[in-house]
């Protein structure tokens, strides 16, 4: 089975390649392009591998733009470092979706997915313009504009523009606004993510969902990870995961 590799970590992408011959000794990674440009120019010179694994965010931008600017005739395994996408609209033409660092058992299903699929004499066509379609950001898209915090018998609404940062203690869910003050919420951190503009906030971690204002300085950390120091100040550490890292550099400058 041949494979193509689209991955801008080299680290990440000899780690997949690892595990893929681990599984199945058949497999042949043809090439590990890391760009939107460079896998463009190798799939209209090359003929088109029996499986691609993607990773979304790369250096050049989502990878989405190879399937605007060249037609491919691959299934696609996607990757990427954090789950804003709707997982739901990978089912149209993807073979699966995960999320990184890519844990060998889960990698060992959507191979067992794919070979179940596409093994087959007549396997499914290949569309890749509705997957493109639902995943592309909605500018237009209505995320929440405010929360309702409950607190004894009283309610009171916080507006999420005011709000600096979401995080988790105690295994509770709390938010910190720019005027410093603190409120718990009912919504787990994953719930909080699907309400905001991810143009605005971005999950740094399990433990944190920040807003871009709320960054007041930034420092390069170890394993290509970032510390960030916040305003108002958290009393927790706040360090941009190593899986993270790369899409949240990616965020920063809006891509």
């Amino acid at each position: 089975m041949d494979v193509l590799i689209i991955e801008d970590e080299a680290a990440a992408a000899s780690r997949i390649s690892k595990m893929l011959q681990q599984l199945d000794g058949n497999v042949r990674v043809l090439e590990v392009t890391d760009s939107i440009e460079s896998t463009v120019q190798w799939l209209e010179n090359n003929p088109h591998p029996d499986l691609i694994l993607s990773d979304i965010q790369l250096a050049d931008g989502s990878s989405f733009e190879i399937f605007r600017q060249t037609k491919v005739e691959s299934p696609v395994i996607f990757t990427t470092a954090y789950d804003q996408y709707a997982i739901e609209a990978f089912k149209l033409n993807s073979i699966d979706y995960l999320l990184k660092p890519v844990k060998l058992q889960e990698l060992e299903q959507s191979l067992v997915k794919f070979k179940k699929i596409f093994g087959k004499t007549a396997a499914p066509a290949l569309d890749y313009s509705l997957l493109i379609q639902a995943l592309q950001p909605n500018t237009k898209a209505a995320y929440q504009k405010r929360l309702v915090i409950k607190f004894g018998q009283h309610l009171k609404t916080v507006e999420i523009a005011d709000v600096a940062y979401f995080y988790t203690q105690d295994r509770m869910t709390q938010l910190c606004t720019f005027g410093s003050k603190r409120w718990p919420i009912d919504q787990n951190l994953d719930e909080v993510e699907d309400m905001l503009d991810p143009a605005q906030f971005f999950r740094i971690n399990r433990q944190f969902i920040i807003n871009i204002k709320a960054i007041d300085a930034m420092y390069s950390y170890s394993k290509a990870r970032v510390k960030i120091e916040l305003n108002p100040a958290s009393d927790h550490e706040t360090i941009v995961s190593t899986e993270r890292a790369s899409a949240f550099k990616q965020w920063l400058v809006g891509k």
